[in-house]
């Protein structure tokens, strides 16, 4: 019998979290027939990328796995064979003691934030004795060497991204109200937190030669694009037209019809972790806003990604997506956004062919649910 797993996670205002961990869950359960509980202290956020999810269930089964509600005080259950902490979060007391009550203590991990940062290889895998309990938690660094626990990429995905695009681009268009795009059309995916660099970027899009039409999913940047635009309003279905710049707003979509639309787009702005591997994946063109930290940690990791990403790129090549890349994180000393732009324009040719180069290449890292599943099961033997 294979081991069962539990997955916690609270919520955090980025759907990031739940993001990570949702997929985690399905690909535990759907590549390795495992038992999976995902425990979740709010369903009504996890809807918004699942729109399955029943948020006032205490218990539902949703593509597999065992969605449950963590409330408090905490329900009365048996622990699982492995325990998932996804990012941090503490564990319910009740649950601990639970699990140190067992004859065989659960593998117990902390699965870690994933960074291409060179210590990340080092910490991988290391213990964390409890300090007053028999249990020990193991930290568990998703990343981008074979030293790390790899990628959340599941063995299908490239077979269905490029049967996607054989096929069904045209259709997913209409289903978004849009005709398929013009020959000299780029279309530009948009999913990022608050940023102060939005306004030039627009300005450089609407000043474009060629037609841009950027789709933005409902979040947290639509109050700029209504002060860039002097909108009073903008919701899911608007269209705006500024130059040659065309913005239609979508509505929030699940993880799936969201791979769909990377896979569709000319270019990606992503945000955070899950969106940025998805990106990645979808081999195309991405520009990455790190997760704003204190300390201006998130340039660290920026410049970590980044090094690792245009490792091998000509040189012209690499200057235009870095300087983009930074120009957008806001980094010291990048160029301005209409200059980045307009360079990055002018090597698009071998940023799309280093884009499915690089998604070919992930494929070679280890796929994050395969090594996880080896760690833990190591554990419990």
């Amino acid at each position: 019998m294979r081991a069962s797993w539990d997955i916690f996670c609270n919520v955090i205002d980025n759907y990031g979290d739940i993001g990570v961990a949702w997929r985690l869950a399905r690909g535990l359960a759907s590549e390795h027939g495992l038992a999976v509980r995902l425990w979740v202290d709010d369903l009504h956020a996890f809807q918004r990328i699942w729109p399955a999810v029943d948020p006032d269930a205490e218990t539902q089964r949703c593509a597999g796995v065992d969605v449950c509600a963590w409330r408090t005080p905490f329900a009365d259950v048996a622990p699982a064979h492995v325990v998932i902490e996804a990012f941090g979060c503490a564990l319910p007391d009740s649950y601990l003691e639970a699990m140190a009550s067992q004859s065989l203590p659960p593998a117990w991990i902390n699965l870690e934030y994933l960074s291409a940062e060179s210590w990340v290889a080092a910490h991988h895998g290391l213990p964390s004795p409890h300090p007053r309990l028999p249990l020990t938690k193991y930290f568990f660094f998703p990343g981008y060497t074979p030293e790390t626990g790899g990628l959340l990429i599941e063995p299908g995905l490239p077979a269905c991204r490029d049967a996607f695009r054989h096929g069904a681009t045209t259709p997913f268009w209409r289903q978004l109200g849009l005709e398929p795009p013009m020959p000299d059309e780029l279309r530009v995916s948009l999913f990022a937190y608050e940023n102060p660099a939005l306004p030039a970027l627009l300005d450089a899009w609407a000043a474009e030669a060629r037609p841009l039409t950027c789709l933005v999913p409902e979040g947290r940047v639509i109050p700029q694009l209504k002060a860039w635009l002097k909108e009073p309003d903008l919701q899911a279905g608007d269209v705006a037209e500024r130059g040659a710049l065309r913005l239609r707003i979508l509505p929030f979509s699940d993880q799936d019809a969201y791979d769909r639309l990377l896979w569709a787009c000319d270019l990606n702005f992503v945000r955070g972790e899950d969106s940025c591997v998805r990106a990645q994946a979808a081999a195309r063109p991405l520009v990455w806003q790190a997760y704003p930290q204190a300390g201006r940690a998130h340039w660290d990791k920026l410049d970590a990604l980044l090094a690792r990403y245009a490792d091998g790129l000509d040189r012209d090549v690499a200057q235009a997506v870095g300087d983009l890349w930074r120009g957008w994180n806001g980094v010291p000393g990048a160029p301005t956004l209409a200059h980045s732009w307009s360079a990055w324009r002018c090597r698009q040719g071998g940023i799309d062919a280093h884009a499915r180069a690089w998604a070919a290449h992930l494929g070679t890292l280890g796929r994050l649910t395969d090594t996880l599943v080896d760690f833990a099961e190591n554990k419990i033997k």
